[in-house]
């Protein structure tokens, strides 16, 4: 899987192939969450940090527009129903 990817990190960076493949991994998996679980664990994050909820979901709202694949644009409402159904 990604096996180009791989050995083009392995070969630009001081990572063995192991390490590089775990790299690969690790941000695909980033990337294979879906909007809803970024958002619950975005706000769970933040909310650790001591942050409240307006601060939240403004930051998570500009937060989405940098994802892999951005979502549409989703209002604080829409952001508040994610986290608390």
């Amino acid at each position: 899987m990604h096996d180009e990817l791989v050995d083009h990190l392995a070969r630009s960076t001081p990572l063995n192939r192991g390490e590089a493949l775990r790299v690969v991994q690790d941000v695909l998996a980033y990337f294979d969450e879906t909007t809803e679980e970024f958002v619950r664990r975005r706000h769970r994050e933040l909310q650790a940090q001591g942050l409240v909820n307006a601060e939240i979901f403004e930051r998570i709202g500009a937060e989405l527009k940098y994802r892999a694949v951005a979502p549409p644009e989703l209002s604080l409402r829409q952001l508040r129903r994610i986290v608390y159904g």
